[in-house]
């Protein structure tokens, strides 16, 4: 499917929970943000995902941080990329599946993420901030 279709389906609550993985949550952030500025994608991102865990869970499992954090970093490494497609950005960043973890760490002490407050309020980094 392609992004518009993605995200048609994703906020409609078609998209199958089971695969809605890290991939698919980074794939949400980049066609959001090939539509929108960083703001406006940052909102649309929090606001889908927040209510697919409405539909799919039992609405504990969003995350503002990390949700916030993804989208920057997407952003960041979108205006470094010439890629046109998620496949193709992916490609050209594989850090951004493969060591997810590892990039958010270089911005926040590991404690933040498990606060609660981190949950339902955006916590910026305390590390390094972005840029």
């Amino acid at each position: 499917m392609n992004d518009i279709e993605f995200i048609k389906a994703f906020e409609s609550g078609e998209f199958s929970p089971a695969e809605f993985n890290h991939r698919a949550h980074i794939r949400l952030a980049w066609a959001y943000l090939d539509r929108f500025d960083e703001e406006t994608a940052i909102s649309k991102t929090c606001n889908a995902i927040k209510n697919f865990d409405g539909l799919h869970g039992d609405g504990t499992k969003y995350h503002k941080t990390l949700t916030v954090a993804s989208v920057k970093v997407v952003h960041h490494f979108r205006q470094k990329s010439n890629a046109s497609t998620f496949d193709g950005f992916v490609t050209e960043h594989p850090r951004l599946i493969s060591s997810f973890k590892d990039l958010l760490l270089q911005h926040y002490g590991e404690t933040v993420f498990i606060s609660p407050k981190s949950k339902t309020t955006y916590i910026e980094p305390d590390l390094l901030p972005f840029t």
